[in-house]
């Protein structure tokens, strides 16, 4: 596969996939349905066996059954009547049959293909999520999985029924007359090297096609998820700029191929009525002089409009095949990333924890992490978090914050070193056990569409509505949410937007009460609430972080006094370490922070 090419916007929509791995999906998915596929085949071949009888019986009927009737034998004729109508109930019941069961083959494989997109997309880590966007999934499971839908249910059947009206004609009509029969058969020589052409042609051109409408999918997408901002900052006009550049790119792509199509079409009827032209009349010719029978002529004009009137089709065909192919290979190199966190190949297990002590040790031992996109963030890092301890991280944009918060919740893994949990590196822990031990709550309080319960009980769906309840009252949630509508039951809408961005941390808050996490991560989680929330929040969390190990990430110096200890980062080191009450009566970095927001509130 080509790799991406800087030069072309468009091609950063591909993701390169091993040699082979189309096919090897490909099989995969065929796979599982062999028989389905076998009986799928056997009723096409039958189907294709009735129809092909046709033109026989008419030669037949010409040569002997009508010459019969003039010596008053009706039989002949009578049996040629009897077995079109036969062939062609035949051919109409296989065709059902047909249909039917390559319907529900290919709408299986669809709903595998569909399924493995979305669980794979789940599996995938945060750094891919981070550089391939949402809109590029959309498009690999909708846009990219309907093209399959188009080939699968039309076009291999119009690929079966020409490859096997090739093969039955081409066996007729030399059977029928070895002359006709051989100038049929050449005649598709330059046929096949029309296709050969066109086929690669189009594929580069439906390559081209499949990554422009993912790209005007993805522009749409972000549109619609940043409507907040395109509206505060009046950006409409600037994206309906650059949505007409994407546009009028998918534009000329279709016109691309509308071309190559036609360019097919063109060559193809003229090489065909050519053939048919030529051998309608050397076959007259030879009627003319009796060395062949007018019942033989004329099946195999028969045959041979039969030939060569599905080649429109086949051009149809390798239209679909095309921009199948360029979706295969879109969602092959999908399916062919693995994650950057993977699972471990010989999970470890945590020792048990104290009773009624849920907290656990973390220790970062020699860590060094950089992003792929950028530096290095942490360089030689070494901490130890005691077990039950609460600790703030303070420190400017870019210290490192969220880096050390990100490596704790196991969404990156250092590039160096370990991080570790009671001992016990996190790269070894199986990932449920992992979330079900370390919990984070972002600074964007994410809720699904769906009940406040629901949203609530995400961190443990087994739980009762009296422990949601009772862990939204001790968050201090109860008293919104007993306002609502349908209290609990209220529908939160697409990302929690019937209730307002404090509420949603509220609830973000009890989720993680609920999963009663070891380690609890605060990613400047209280940064959307006003000062009597932010207040009432720390009350309850100074009751729900006992005896845990938390890691309070903010700039706002308020959420520092819940804490036991502080670390200032600065350049993706510790330059500061103790408890609050010391580091505000010093002269480092964080007594100076400190004074500066206590200015800020006089």
């Amino acid at each position: 596969m080509t790799a991406p090419s800087p030069d072309n916007p468009f091609d950063q929509d591909l993701l390169p996939s091993p040699p082979g791995a189309t096919a090897a999906l490909l099989r995969s998915l065929i796979a599982p349905m062999r028989a389905r596929v076998a009986l799928t085949t056997v009723l096409l071949l039958l189907q294709q066996a009735a129809v092909q009888v046709g033109p026989l019986l008419v030669a037949y009927a010409i040569d002997r059954a009508v010459p019969a009737v003039r010596d008053h034998r009706y039989g002949p004729l009578i049996a040629v009547g009897a077995g079109y109508l036969l062939c062609a109930l035949l051919s109409g019941g296989l065709q059902v049959a047909f249909v039917r069961q390559s319907a529900r083959v290919s709408q299986d494989v669809l709903l595998d293909l569909r399924g493995r997109i979305f669980r794979h997309a789940q599996a995938l880590s945060i750094d891919f999520h981070e550089r391939y966007t949402s809109g590029r999934l959309i498009s690999r499971s909708t846009t990219d999985v309907e093209s399959l839908r188009e080939l699968m249910e039309d076009g291999l059947q119009e690929l079966v029924t020409v490859v096997l009206s090739f093969v039955y004609i081409s066996a007729m009509l030399l059977w029928l007359d070895l002359g006709l029969g051989a100038v049929a058969v050449g005649s598709f020589i330059p046929l096949y090297f029309l296709i050969r052409v066109y086929q690669r042609r189009a594929g580069r051109v439906f390559r081209a096609r499949s990554t422009a409408i993912a790209a005007v999918i993805v522009k749409f997408v972000e549109t619609m998820n940043g409507i907040r901002p395109v509206r505060a900052f009046r950006r409409e006009s600037a994206n309906d700029t650059a949505f007409a550049e994407l546009n009028r790119a998918h534009e000329r792509a279709n016109g691309d191929s509308l071309l190559e199509m036609a360019r097919y079409v063109v060559g193809s009827r003229l090489v065909a009525n050519t053939a048919v032209a030529g051998i309608v009349l050397w076959g007259a010719y030879r009627v003319a002089d009796g060395s062949l029978e007018l019942g033989v002529l004329a099946a195999a004009v028969l045959y041979l409009r039969r030939l060569y009137d599905p080649i429109d089709r086949l051009g149809m065909f390798l239209n679909s095949y095309q921009s199948a192919a360029a979706s295969l290979e879109k969602i092959a190199g999908l399916l062919a990333r693995t994650p950057s966190v993977p699972e471990p190949v010989a999970p470890g297990e945590l020792p048990p924890s104290r009773a009624g002590f849920p907290g656990r040790e973390v220790r970062f031992d020699k860590v060094r992490f950089a992003y792929r996109t950028g530096g290095e963030v942490l360089p030689r890092f070494d901490l130890t978090l005691p077990a039950g301890q609460t600790v703030a991280v303070v420190g400017a944009t870019g210290a490192g914050k969220s880096t050390l918060a990100k490596l704790l919740a196991r969404f990156y893994d250092p590039t160096e070193g370990r991080v570790l949990l009671d001992g016990v590196d996190l790269r070894d822990l199986p990932t449920a056990e992992l979330r079900r031990g370390v919990v984070m709550v972002t600074q964007e309080a994410f809720l699904f569409s769906g009940s406040v319960a629901d949203n609530i009980a995400i961190g443990r769906p087994d739980a009762s509505r009296a422990e949601v309840e009772r862990a939204a009252k001790v968050i201090g949630a109860h008293e919104f949410i007993s306002a609502l509508p349908d209290g609990y039951d209220t529908d939160v809408r697409k990302r929690g937007g019937r209730i307002s961005a404090g509420q949603r941390q509220l609830v973000a808050f009890a989720r993680a009460l609920l999963a009663d996490p070891a380690v609890l991560i605060l990613d400047e989680a209280t940064s959307s609430l006003d000062i009597p929330g932010e207040r009432a929040v720390q009350r309850a969390m100074s009751t729900v972080l006992r005896g845990r190990t938390a890691v309070v990430i903010a700039h706002r110096l308020s959420t520092v006094e819940i804490a036991d200890r502080v670390l200032v980062m600065a350049d993706g080191r510790v330059i500061e370490d103790g408890r609050p009450a010391e580091l505000i009566a010093g002269t480092g970095r964080f007594a100076d922070l400190h004074q500066a927001w206590q200015d800020s509130l006089a």
